[in-house]
């Protein structure tokens, strides 16, 4: 992600620097600061892309930002933001006549074509939040009916809202993670997701053409499992259960990508514990502890697979991260 911050910018200064950095980020935009708030007012943000999806996450004191009429009649690139906070106390958020109090994990769309105003709770140091801004035509459902979500609490903590609201926060973690065929794959993903959850609010499943709800649903799995690789009775049956469909359709999902349930699980614990194994903070720790972090119950069985993947040990892996660092 490419960043953009308030450090380096004289402190009386810096919220008419942040002024400027709104409206280049996202769309025009008016930003607000109540004083004495612009005197210690402090922002970063990183800007990624997935495609045609622009991902920002934004960590900063308490302002808003307001999509004013004027700002409208002057461009207007007919686009959906999508918001969720990530840490904190939330957001404010309003338009087409509703107001909108969202808690952590929570999802909040907005229409760039209409006024609008979103903001940070006051009164915290600091709130970290999440956004998507993409076109309009993007999403397969009618635009008459997204206009009923617009400043809408979407729950992050109960069903399909907190599936969405996982995958899409796992995925602002690792964009620094990911190649340009990934960020353009997972665009789609993203998409596929949101539009579950919207169609979702909207009671309206059927809306979703079958391709995007299949690549949702697998989604939110993969989410599920990254949630929970470190439970070693993280099963097929749980995930299958968790997600209200059969074990034998949960296998044929994942035999349609050209793996096994089992075998993407052994994957991405793989991953995590090669990552734990190359951090230096993290030399002392037993390799048995490690493995276990992920969950791999025996140390044996790990250490096999481990080199059947890396062509190394697990100790030996570690010892040449190490030696790569002295050098």
């Amino acid at each position: 992600m490419d960043m953009v911050s308030t450090a380096e910018v004289p402190t009386e200064e810096r919220f008419a620097f942040w002024r400027e950095v709104t409206s280049k980020v996202w769309l025009p935009l008016d930003a607000r600061c109540e004083a004495p708030g612009e005197t210690g007012f402090r922002a970063q943000v990183g800007v990624g892309g997935l495609g045609p999806v622009q991902t920002t996450v934004l960590t900063a004191t308490p302002h808003s930002v307001h999509r004013t009429p004027a700002l409208i009649r002057r461009t207007d690139p007919e686009a959906f933001l999508l918001t969720c906070a990530v840490h904190g106390r939330g957001m404010l958020g309003e338009q087409d006549g509703r107001y909108a109090d969202y808690h952590l994990g929570d999802l909040g769309l907005y229409d760039s074509s209409r006024p609008f105003l979103a903001g940070h709770v006051p009164g915290v140091p600091a709130s970290q939040h999440l956004g998507l801004q993409f076109p309009r035509s993007l999403l397969p459902l009618p635009e008459r009916d997204l206009r009923r979500l617009t400043a809408v609490r979407i729950p992050g903590d109960r069903g399909v809202g907190a599936l969405a609201s996982q995958f899409l926060l796992q995925l602002a973690r690792r964009m620094d993670e990911l190649s340009p065929s990934d960020t353009a794959r997972l665009s789609t993903l993203a998409l596929d997701v949101l539009t579950a959850a919207l169609a979702h609010e909207l009671d309206a499943p059927g809306a979703v053409p079958p391709h995007a709800r299949r690549r949702a649903l697998m989604a939110r799995i993969h989410a599920f499992i990254r949630t929970n690789l470190g439970d070693a009775h993280l099963t097929p049956g749980a995930i299958a259960a968790a997600h209200h469909i059969s074990v034998r359709y949960l296998h044929k999902l994942f035999h349609q990508d050209g793996h096994t349930v089992a075998g993407w699980i052994r994957g991405r614990r793989l991953e995590q514990c090669r990552r734990d194994l190359a951090d230096p903070r993290l030399a002392a720790r037993p390799i048995g502890a490690i493995a276990a972090r992920w969950g791999f119950t025996s140390p044996a069985h790990f250490s096999q697979i481990f080199r059947t993947a890396y062509g190394l040990s697990p100790s030996q892996f570690r010892d040449q991260c190490a030696t790569v660092r002295r050098t």
